[in-house]
């Protein structure tokens, strides 16, 4: 399988571009356009030997099979249909869409054209623990799964954002963005196909000259199978020792699983523990070793027309419910804003 990548304007596409290559697939090149000079000079020490190749090159190219992308959020859905009606399967960073026409159209393309729409979602796709924990789900060790409790604090780091990334019209809202990746994880966890955004809400308690950027989010969901509650932010403080403390608890009719994905703090090295509590005790799994799943299923959908990485359903639920919990936020504390402010 050959894929080419357009759209380095965020550092999530070094393990899109990595899990590929790791898998067994082959890059065709990238185009070098981005917003960010410092992304393409990542990209560049890591990949050096890919060829640099403009983007209508690589669209028009018969052998590439995949498109991958982690353009200007707002952008990706124009690169992603462009690729389809290329004849191209895509993969693009969540999020995949910033609004409901968006949505719209690269649905209307997956129709049409019978191409595979995948988001990355990296919290879960790129995260051992999360297939640890879904194996310890699938054996019944926790027993009916009833609730999830998603946490996706993360570090700002001001200093080196692009100026997109404080637009909310440009990366769709907090809600819209980090927030895709806990509703994915209680969709798939829970087992739902859908849900139902019961409230949520939007608000921005840091930097005075920054009174439109929405640096904390929260959402409370519901499905015919479990409910969810999600909180999301940029406030993870320098003195962690990664990003964020990205935490996911799992509460099961026989038992709960909670995943430290990034790190234990003041406790265990390393990332990817799972604590499981059920009736025979407690206990540590390191998951760290376990093998990602996601970029060698994709690479076998392309060849198979399957939907082992993601179901095509399950992915464009994800984005309709993230746009659904933006629109529908509160502006926390309470006041006369918009959501999309």
């Amino acid at each position: 399988m050959r894929f080419a990548a357009i759209g380095l304007d965020h550092r999530h596409i070094y393990h899109m571009v990595g899990g590929l290559l790791e898998a067994g697939a082959d890059c065709a090149g990238f185009d070098p356009a981005t917003s960010d000079p410092r992304v393409l000079e990542g990209f560049r020490e890591r990949f050096p030997d890919l060829p640099t190749v403009e983007a209508q090159r690589l669209l028009d190219d018969p052998s590439v099979d995949l498109i991958v992308c982690a353009g200007i959020p707002s952008e990706r859905a124009a690169v992603a249909v462009a690729a389809m009606r290329a004849g191209k399967d895509v993969m693009v960073d969540k999020p995949g869409v910033t609004s409901i026409a968006q949505l719209a159209a690269v649905e209307a393309a997956v129709a049409e054209t019978g191409r595979i729409f995948s988001v990355c979602f990296s919290e879960r796709f790129v995260v051992p623990a999360t297939i640890v924990a879904g194996k310890l789900i699938a054996d019944g060790a926790i027993g009916r799964v009833v609730q999830t409790m998603g946490l996706g604090p993360h570090r700002l780091n001001r200093a080196i954002r692009p100026s997109w990334f404080f637009e909310a019209a440009a990366y769709g809202g907090i809600l819209t963005d980090i927030a895709s990746h806990q509703i994915d994880q209680f969709l798939h966890f829970t087992g739902s196909d859908d849900a139902e955004i019961v409230t949520s809400g939007i608000g921005h308690f840091g930097a005075a000259d920054l009174p439109d950027f929405q640096d904390f989010g929260e959402v409370l969901l519901r499905s015919d199978k479990a409910g969810g509650f999600i909180r999301v932010d940029w406030f993870t403080a320098d003195g962690l020792s990664t990003w964020g403390d990205g935490r996911l608890t799992i509460l099961g009719t026989e038992g709960t699983i909670e995943l430290r994905k990034y790190v234990d703090i003041a406790g265990r090295p390393g990332t990817d523990h799972v604590f499981l509590v059920d009736k025979a005790g407690t206990r540590h799994i390191d998951a760290s070793r376990e093998p990602l799943t996601y970029f060698r299923n994709l690479i076998a959908d392309i060849d198979a027309r399957g939907e082992t990485a993601a179901p095509q359903r399950h992915t464009f639920t994800v984005c309709r419910l993230a746009l659904e919990a933006q629109a529908k936020a509160a502006w926390l504390p309470a006041g006369p804003r918009s959501a999309h402010s």
